[in-house]
């Protein structure tokens, strides 16, 4: 079995720790105060110290650490309570009210290095008004998957939640999905926001326009993006400036998707924050095959959410989100938006493309005519997209037909690594994963769950610096 790594016993948050509560002044309408699950032990199973020195939190002893993430004591200069966020939400394009943060909440909001405004929210800490008949908890092979899916998209270079904390806690779990009863656990993601869709969504359906508003303005505020094209129609209008660098975040997000191989599995509404940024992970896959039908969920019967249509949700939840700020901005300009979807779509895949490939990019119509060429080319030969990926790195490898003709004139990026002299490279088909899980399960080792983050932080490493995300400042 492989235990956490000790470390050095400082019992406070370093230096560059800085608490900054910011969503207190929205909190008597956003959210509901709510108090943690007591759980009958705390057994710390993942602690992610590369996240934690990006907030000043790395040096907590793990007897704090625990006290913190499992107990959920709160962080100095920060939220007196955990918040339960209030939102609405379209799941499989199916209105519900009736939802909100049902087995999580929101812990603690900070700083980090880089001074962005982060939050610490949970998975599987407890019941709150929004639970509906759910128990609030948490699997701890749910938590283990979602570790692998952020380890995994962090080194493809997409922009994601990061799995913070897992905890163990000691109760056994019926579910319908796995082997009953199974472990439980409480998960600490760190992510840049947890402002969805659905929570706009809500405000529209209240009428609470100003409490939209005051959104509108807290999102620009912490959430800062580039302002909208010279032309855009009511450019300065708040409304109109959100949806824009939401726009642009989206369509980053599903090329970024798209270019990682990787079916997120449930693109509600209430699973898009305004920042872009992927979290809450649950039936999740990578393809075994460049295959556009292949969906994630097994409930997906209609292949609503499959990985060819994951721009179209994206898309289709802006619109949703341009239907919500109807409540503050005219129709015409925020359609204007909403329009930028595909052609900024468009291009976020090319340069994605082009940074995993490894090649520097000749410009869009060229990058685009390489990308139709390697799809064609895995969709014809079956190839796994990351060994496609790796076996043409740099224009290497076995390049023939058109994808041969298409990276004639690329030139390499500068750099070398180790990794592209493996046999083969990081992938997370269904397996592995469940590979994993089976040596936690059957006999309580880690070490396997260990060497594989080592593996794809390598591999990470070893793609060099990853795209910057669209629509931030």
């Amino acid at each position: 079995m492989s235990e956490p790594v000790q470390h050095p016993p400082e019992n406070h948050p370093s230096a560059i720790y800085q608490g900054d509560p910011a969503i207190l002044t929205l909190a008597d309408w956003l959210g509901d105060a709510v108090a943690p699950a007591d759980f009958p032990e705390t057994r710390l199973r993942w602690r992610n110290d590369r996240a934690a020195a990006s907030v000043g939190l790395a040096g907590l002893s793990n007897a704090d650490w625990a006290a913190h993430f499992g107990r959920f004591q709160p962080l100095p200069d920060n939220l007196p309570h955990p918040l339960a966020l209030r939102y609405h939400g379209h799941q499989f394009r199916v209105y519900n009210p009736e939802i909100g943060d049902g087995r999580g909440f929101l812990f603690a909001q900070l700083r980090d290095d880089r001074g962005r405004l982060m939050d610490l929210g949970t998975k599987g800490s407890g019941t709150t008004p929004w639970s509906r008949a759910g128990d609030g908890r948490l699997t701890l092979k749910g938590a283990v998957r979602e570790i692998l899916a952020t380890e995994m998209l962090e080194a493809l270079g997409v922009h994601t939640s990061r799995t913070f904390s897992v905890i163990e806690t000691g109760e056994r779990l019926w579910r319908g999905d796995e082997p009953s009863p199974t472990r439980s656990a409480v998960l600490v993601r760190l992510s840049h926001s947890h402002i969805r869709i659905g929570t706009f969504q809500r405000l529209l359906a209240l009428e609470q326009a100003d409490e939209m508003a005051a959104l509108i303005d807290y999102c620009l505020t912490h959430f800062p993006g580039p302002p909208p094209p010279e032309d855009a129609p009511a450019r300065d209008e708040p409304a109109i400036r959100l949806m824009h660098n939401v726009v642009e975040r989206m369509a980053d997000l599903a090329a970024s998707y798209m270019v990682a191989g990787f079916v997120h599995g449930v693109l509600n509404t209430d699973n898009m924050n305004v920042t872009g940024e992927s979290f809450d992970y649950g039936p999740w896959r990578w393809l075994p095959e460049w295959e556009p039908d292949f969906t994630a969920a097994y409930f997906d019967h209609a292949g609503l959410y499959s990985f060819g249509r994951q721009p179209e949700a994206l898309h289709w939840n802006c619109g949703q989100l341009a239907v919500a700020l109807r409540l503050h901005a005219e129709t015409a300009p925020l359609v204007a938006a909403l329009e930028r979807f595909g052609p900024l779509y468009m291009a976020a895949v090319a340069r994605r493309w082009c940074w995993r490939l490894g090649v520097v990019p000749q410009g869009l119509e060229a990058d685009t005519q390489l990308v139709a060429a390697c799809e064609a080319a895995m969709r014809d030969s079956k190839a796994q997209p990351d060994a496609f990926f790796f076996d043409h790195r740099c224009g290497r490898g076995p390049a023939t037909g058109a994808v041969a003709d298409a990276l004639a004139g690329y030139e390499p990026v500068h750099g070398t690594h180790p990794y592209w002299s493996d046999s083969a490279p990081q992938s997370m088909l269904i397996e592995e994963v469940e590979a994993i899980w089976a040596a936690i399960a059957e006999g309580d080792d880690w070490a396997p769950l260990t060497a594989k983050v080592a593996a794809l932080r390598r591999m990470g490493a070893a793609h060099g610096a990853a795209p910057l995300p669209a629509g931030h400042g």
